[in-house]
């Protein structure tokens, strides 16, 4: 079995300790590396950890469960691949954050890996995955350290959830909300939808939305789905005032029926709001463009995903 192994590095702008943290928290990994997806951790006892991450490899989705061992003493992460997406037979390596100073830090990413069948083809996929994700990876962890060091963060990244109560059942709601494929047909405001499952649970959704003014935006998402309470999104081609956009939709049974949340996190592109808000425009405006038109849709949704599970119980 040939394994091979590879070393990437970058040099960040803040404490080690603050970037170690921000890679031991995997949950915030969607908002900081491109490629992630959805993270969710499925069991932690002390310093270790398992987690299953979805992510795109090579322009590709996939998912795997992964086995981490925190060291926050020494500043380090090491992971191995439990269950690894074909063609990988084994995948791991470690985070290694090490301090240039009090405001400086060196961030050592490191890859051991093989591939089933030791299939040379296979090999040379893993390692432009690897190469291209690290690379990826790693400027992204720069970018967003760097910029929450700084505390840059706050206005620029927010949060916020718009709900519905439903006479209905939790499954009818998502039924409605995972079948994006109809949407075209049951949302006023969608022009086209296109939906695509290659794997169970992780779809690629392709949509033409309509705005207030008229104009039709395309926008691309990948969707983790958790049959049937909720389903995580990660929005990959954004509009201009936009450089990430994740979110959730979730279903809860309650005494009076069901709740639907949509839960939206977005960090604004701060180069292009005069471009298309106006040389006067703030990021406050720009907080309040984004929030309202992404709310506006959600509501949408979200009502009509009421009626029809409504009208299904009744």
């Amino acid at each position: 079995m040939t394994t091979r192994e590879a070393e990437h590095q970058i040099t960040v702008a803040a404490p080690a300790a603050a970037v170690y943290q921000l890679l031991a928290d995997v949950t915030n990994w969607p908002r900081v590396f491109p490629p992630t997806i959805h993270v969710d951790r499925v069991e932690a006892e002390g310093a270790e950890e398992r987690i299953r991450i979805w992510a795109t490899a090579d322009g590709r989705p996939k998912n795997w469960t992964s086995r981490r061992t925190l060291d926050p003493e020494n500043l380090r992460i090491a992971f191995r691949q439990e269950v690894p997406a074909a063609p990988v037979k084994h995948m791991g390596g470690a985070w290694i954050v090490e301090p240039l100073g009090r405001a400086q830090s060196r961030v050592r990413l490191l890859h051991d890996y093989s591939a089933a069948g030791d299939d040379p083809h296979d090999l040379l996929w893993i390692e432009r995955a690897v190469e291209e994700n690290s690379v990826c990876e790693l400027a992204a962890l720069k970018v967003n350290v760097e910029a929450a060091h700084a505390a840059q963060t706050q206005e620029l990244t927010f949060s916020f959830t718009d709900t519905v109560q439903v006479a209905g059942s939790a499954k009818d709601v998502f039924d409605f909300v995972e079948q994006a494929q109809l949407w075209a047909e049951r949302l006023p405001h969608v022009a086209v939808a296109r939906l695509t499952e290659d794997a169970p649970g992780l779809q690629e959704l392709e949509m033409d939305t309509r705005a207030k003014d008229g104009s039709v935006h395309t926008t691309k998402s990948y969707r983790v789905v958790f049959p049937h309470d909720r389903i995580a999104y990660k929005q990959v081609t954004l509009p201009a005032l936009m450089t990430l956009h994740t979110g959730e939709w979730t279903f809860a049974e309650t005494d009076e029926g069901a709740a639907a949340s949509s839960q939206h996190t977005v960090t604004l592109n701060t180069d292009n709001i005069a471009r298309v808000l106006g040389d006067e425009a703030t990021v406050a405006d720009a907080r309040a463009y984004v929030h309202t038109a992404l709310s506006t849709n959600s509501r949408a949704t979200l009502a009509h995903a009421k009626a029809y599970a409504e009208s299904k119980a009744s």
